[in-house]
């Protein structure tokens, strides 16, 4: 079979059926299961059952709707759980992000060394800090320093 990029609309509903049922390592669980409150039964699962699908398929069907019942009640828990794991989540990306910053002090008048990937012969080399206090508090414009001629 030849693949194209013209194809991709074929392969789209398996991408989001991937997407949706993997592990979010930022909530710690997947989509599918935060909007269901249960986990995704996959296709596999129904060719060799698994032991949750049997234990589903055995019940009396208003055993089963009774705990459908139960985890639906939870999924508000479940969902709160996921947002905790969230802010947990972005605390340490943040500590993570935070080693590697240097917090520097900077004054009206400080020069700044202005870094860029190619020369560029009309960007200045440094930029100058001015405070500008036109919005209520106080921001920093960064001001391009003319070269003398």
């Amino acid at each position: 079979m030849t693949e194209t990029y013209k194809d991709w609309s074929n392969k789209l509903p398996y991408a989001l059926w991937a997407y949706r049922t993997s592990i979010r390592s930022s909530t710690g669980v997947t989509p599918y299961s935060l909007v269901y409150g249960i986990e995704a039964v996959l296709p596999v699962e129904l060719r060799i059952p698994s032991l949750r699908v049997m234990i589903e398929a055995s019940l009396p069907e208003s055993e089963w709707a009774k705990a459908r019942h139960q985890e639906l009640q939870m999924i508000d828990e479940k969902r709160l759980r996921a947002l905790y794991h969230i802010q947990g989540y972005q605390r340490r990306i943040e500590r993570a992000f935070n080693k590697k910053v240097r917090v520097r002090d900077l004054k009206s008048g400080d020069l700044v060394l202005k870094s860029y990937r190619a020369p560029c012969p009309i960007c200045p080399d440094f930029i100058e800090v001015c405070e500008d206090d036109a919005l209520g508090w106080i921001t920093y414009r960064l001001e391009a320093i003319q070269p003398s001629q």
